[in-house]
């Protein structure tokens, strides 16, 4: 049988939520399961050990090299989603998350669902406007122009702010745009994959702030989200979205964001949704659920990649975030310095705009681009072609970022890279 949802009207400090009703899982709770026995993922340690077998390393930009313990996470045997162990696996990730974003706003939310990054893309574009508003799209490469399709479909009237081949948007020619059209939001690819630029998301900010302080303020933090700092809540962000197989360090499948009180406010007041499984009316309650220790169901969530999740996050908050964000910057600045020594060149114009947890680079003169990339794979290494179609063909993407950062796959790849351009000239 199937239980009939009821709309209910809450309060959430001053905005009115009309939200969909969750069915309550508190009788669960009394259930006992033999998975406490089996394998209880709220333990510091895996009940078991597992060590990947040797393989090419995957160093693109995602998805990226994993832990061994993230993978044995991966492992966990069938638990049922309403279960205590599961319920406080959830809320132990819902609230690491908010040390990742930065958000300390009991009025903002977290959210995981079972998707790709991509997902991302249509819960802001479905939730957050409605057929007709205009928005400004920053494009820094093929991903920010990929969001702006995305916006299109759902009705979004779209103009877009193109950045030069490996620069940025210019602070002026946003705020020019800004004042002279009335946007309901604004995107920023925070680090666009094709390109490997990365956006100064607090700066852009600022501006919206000061010119369009009613504009929504989106971000699209696949590549960026714990590698880049990003301050949720200080800068005045609106949405952000990531996926877990980037930085976040967990086999594909999850799409993870965050949502303002602002955000939320347009969102669960919208009248007529656009979207059912996307939908943030639905999927609100839920989360606020989970991360207060409570069951409840709308569409089953993906039990072992959160379980991986939560392991994930235990080791990226090993350290203090802020540390992370300068290793990942350190190794980077050396691997691009060690590739500009070879005699290469990377995309990024200026290494001011040049991200931490991948690097552009250009094929050498003389040597055909497949034939370097089928060394590297011969010497052990997995890297990724060029994407932008303004230069398919003339360059390659290298990720470094998450596990490989601190295993050393980094300076490994360097020197295979050195090897395979002396065997090819």
């Amino acid at each position: 049988m199937f239980k009939t949802l009821t709309t209910s009207k809450v309060i959430i400090n001053k905005f009115n939520y009309k939200l969909i009703k969750p069915i309550s899982l508190t009788n669960f709770k009394s259930i006992s399961t033999t998975t406490t026995n089996l394998f209880n993922t709220n333990n510091n340690k895996m009940s078991f050990q597992y060590k990947q077998p040797e393989h090419k390393l995957t160093l693109i930009p995602g998805p990226i090299e994993f832990s061994d313990d993230v993978l044995a996470s991966m492992a966990t045997p069938s638990q049922a989603h309403t279960s205590p162990e599961f319920i406080s696996t959830f809320q132990s990730v819902l609230k690491s998350l908010r040390k990742v974003f930065k958000s300390t706003d009991t009025n903002t939310q977290g959210y995981v669902l079972s998707g790709s990054g991509t997902l991302g893309w249509d819960v802001a574009s479905s939730n957050l406007l409605n057929p007709g508003e205009k928005v400004l799209v920053l494009s820094t490469g093929f991903f920010s122009d990929s969001f702006a399709e995305c916006l299109k479909v759902y009705g979004a009237d779209v103009d877009v702010l193109t950045a030069e081949v490996g620069d940025v948007v210019p602070l002026d020619k946003i705020e020019q745009q800004l004042q002279k059209e009335k946007y309901s939001a604004i995107t920023i690819t925070h680090v666009d994959t094709s390109t490997s630029v990365v956006s100064d998301v607090e700066a852009i900010s600022k501006v919206v702030k000061k010119v369009s302080p009613d504009t929504l303020i989106i971000v699209d933090g696949v590549c960026s989200i714990a590698v880049e700092d990003l301050e949720f809540d200080k800068w005045g962000i609106d949405f952000a979205l990531t996926a877990s197989q980037k930085a976040i360090g967990v086999p594909a499948g999850l799409s993870i964001f965050y949502a303002s009180e602002r955000a939320l406010a347009k969102a669960l007041n919208k009248e007529k949704e656009s979207t059912f499984f996307a939908s943030l009316k639905r999927w609100t309650p839920i989360m606020k659920a989970y991360e207060n220790g409570n069951g409840a169901y709308f569409a089953t969530p993906a039990v072992q990649t959160i379980t991986a999740l939560k392991t994930s996050l235990d080791e990226i908050l090993s350290q203090p975030i802020d540390e992370r964000f300068a290793k990942h910057a350190q190794v980077s600045d050396k691997f691009k310095s060690n590739v500009e020594k070879l005699g290469l060149k990377i995309l990024p114009v200026d290494h001011k705009v040049a991200a931490h947890g991948l690097t552009a680079v250009y094929f050498p003169d003389g040597i055909n681009g497949p034939d370097l990339l089928k060394k590297l794979s011969e010497k052990g290494f997995v890297v990724a072609g060029g994407i932008h179609k303004k230069l398919v063909g003339k360059y390659f993407r290298v990720g470094h970022m998450g596990y490989s950062v601190y295993a050393g796959h980094v300076d490994k790849l360097t020197k295979a890279l050195e090897e395979s351009l002396n065997e090819l000239k």
